[in-house]
């Protein structure tokens, strides 16, 4: 269960030290003084360029980290204080840094036939790294393997047991890789092309963490083969909840949020069909607030963004937030970013992409 939000804060800056400190700006030490949790979110700034900012749960920024290039989702471990960011699909990099240090982030490459799928998790030691690749050529998901105690050197792979894996995250014992294979064949060559609508192929795993053997296979309803399966977060019952985004009819009314755990088969939540129109057919990222037992999940298309109580699947609160982004525990419900510059009540002269991660936290129990 996560602690109060409080303990975020002040373990960010206890652990970020007089130096970094010293380093911000008043303006940005009084945000983080002020401020209950600390997030991490990639940014397009208004001169175009790209980067990480760490920013409070009033969406006040209080530092950023310059990018080579657009980023998509990241990942924190509460081990270590290192964030990765990883790069847009088609991207080739990884950024990983640490946000309480001012210290030279370590930027890494895919190996030359594979790209990154936006997403990775840590290990909970924080020793390991997994990202989602596409072995292109062979039109296979992978996961490579980096050593986080070796400058994150490539140190291995594991198949994903299906094409275009997205969402990853690990149990919280570390033994099991859950990833959310979305079905859809992509190259590079192609850009951001899919290229089997027709024929996709999406699919949730369970993968050991130890040996790469597949423990478990859930592909999805033939009559739902078009709906992408794309982001994943756990409970604190350990229970796997997943979003989806729907490459079918625009008419269509597809079930988009669902759950299960090892041993069970796939259950998708009946959300209210006004609710399921307000979505437009694609989920951009959901979150799990543990310790209220709630699931968030947003829609940049329909511009929303839905809070679901975790154990009966009722719809409890929606909320229209044009170009609605990323999502992410908060001490009460949810952070929700925008591409518009929203972030909670504080508007930026930035767009927020996709995603969030709530840094700082301690290590799941």
């Amino acid at each position: 269960m996560i602690r109060s939000t409080t303990i975020d804060r002040r373990s960010f800056v206890k652990a970020a030290g007089i130096g970094f400190l010293a380093a911000l700006t008043p303006r940005s030490l009084m945000a983080l003084e002020r401020s209950d949790a600390v997030y991490a979110s990639g940014i397009r700034a208004a001169d175009g360029s790209f980067a990480i900012a760490t920013v409070t749960e009033r969406g006040e920024i209080v530092d950023q980290v310059a990018l080579p290039a657009r980023a998509h989702g990241m990942a924190f471990s509460a081990a270590t204080g290192k964030t990765a960011a990883f790069a847009r699909r088609p991207g080739t990099y990884a950024m990983i840094f640490d946000p309480r240090d001012k210290g030279q982030p370590i930027v890494i490459s895919s190996r030359e036939d594979r790209h990154f799928y936006g997403h990775g998790v840590f290990s909970p030691d924080g020793r390991i790294l997994y990202a989602s690749e596409n072995d292109f050529d062979g039109n296979r998901g992978m996961i490579g393997i980096y050593d986080a105690t070796d400058r994150f050197t490539r140190i291995g792979e594991f198949e994903t047991y299906g094409i275009g894996p997205h969402d990853m995250t690990v149990s919280d014992d570390g033994r099991l890789l859950i990833v959310a294979n979305g079905g859809i064949e992509t190259h590079p060559d192609f850009g951001r092309t899919k290229l089997n609508l027709r024929a996709m192929q999406p699919s949730l795993v369970l993968i050991d963490a130890a040996t790469g053997a597949l423990i478990e296979k859930h592909v999805l309803p033939a009559e739902w083969s078009q709906l992408s399966t794309r982001h994943v977060d756990l409970d604190g019952d350990g229970r796997i909840w997943f979003a989806c985004q729907y490459e079918g009819h625009r008419k269509d009314l597809p079930p988009l949020v669902g759950h299960f755990a090892k041993g069970e088969d796939l259950s998708f939540v009946e959300l209210p069909e006004e609710t399921t129109r307000r979505l437009a057919n694609y989920v951009g990222a959901i979150a799990v607030n543990r310790s209220e037992g709630l699931v968030g999940i947003t829609s940049p298309k329909g511009g929303a963004s839905v809070t679901i109580d975790a154990r009966t699947g009722k719809v409890l609160a929606e909320t229209a937030i044009a170009d609605a982004a990323g999502i992410a525990p908060a001490k009460e419900g949810f952070a929700v970013s925008s591409y518009d510059g929203d972030f909670l009540s504080t508007r930026s002269d930035v767009a927020w992409d996709q995603h969030i991660v709530r840094i700082s936290q301690p290590t799941r129990a």
